[in-house]
């Protein structure tokens, strides 16, 4: 067993190199095993296609990325508001670091979304919905946000951010705003003569617009007890 997951690891981490050098499309299956030194047969044993492989490597994009948001939601002394701050410098260093797998996380988003449309369900590859990975997707996929949505729970309870807002909607719409921060890291960082925005400032400058947003009392408001009556 640990022979196959090592086999399984070579195998992705191959995938991961020739992705992020050459483009999904312009890699072959054959590419992979020749790169992590594996015959072809055997890498086809393991995934029945390149569309299978790439699923697969969105499982594994997918378990790191819940990495990150479960460490920031385990840091100790630490205010719900201040864990949403930390979790946009983490994510930010996730694309960074690993941009494969966090584009492989958006592009999976993204089929999500056409996948819940009947009509829009036929134009994914059939070899994705084939991927028993793809499927695992589906059930796992908000496992991320299920642990953003506790810390602004959290934050409600510690005060830090505002007690009216719906943690399911307000997590969503801050995921939305962090993915939106990454895309435009670029154009930022691409200089012109007209822009008023620099690197510097974009990150600071986003987080104080962010926690003026969120942020409640100092202190968490104790709900009033009150004694009611029978009669």
């Amino acid at each position: 067993m640990a022979g196959e997951k090592n086999k399984e690891k070579v195998i992705l981490d191959s995938a991961v190199a020739l992705f992020t050098s050459k483009g999904f499309q312009s890699t072959r299956m054959e590419d992979v095993a020749k790169n992590a030194g594996i015959s072809k047969g055997l890498t086809y044993f393991y995934y029945k296609n390149k569309e299978d492989l790439f699923m697969a490597l969105t499982k594994k994009a997918f378990d790191q990325f819940k990495d990150e948001f479960r460490d920031v939601y385990r840091s100790k002394g630490k205010t719900g508001l201040e864990m949403l701050s930390d979790l946009l410098i983490r994510i930010t260093a996730f694309a960074k670091k690993n941009q494969v797998y966090y584009d492989s996380i958006l592009n999976f988003l993204d089929l999500v979304k056409k996948y819940n449309n009947p009509e829009t369900r036929a134009l994914i590859n059939p070899l994705i919905l084939e991927s028993s990975h793809f499927q695992k997707l589906l059930e796992i996929h908000h496992d991320p946000a299920k642990i953003g949505i506790m810390i602004v729970s959290q934050g409600q309870k510690d005060g830090s951010i505002r007690p009216e807002l719906q943690p399911e909607i307000t997590f969503y719409t801050v995921w939305s705003m962090i993915i939106g921060y990454e895309k435009m890291l670029g154009p930022i960082e691409y200089e012109g003569k007209d822009m008023k925005v620099h690197p510097e400032n974009w990150e600071p400058g986003f987080l104080r617009l962010m926690n003026e947003m969120l942020k409640g009392t100092i202190q968490a408001t104790k709900p009033v007890t009150v004694q009611g009556s029978l009669f």
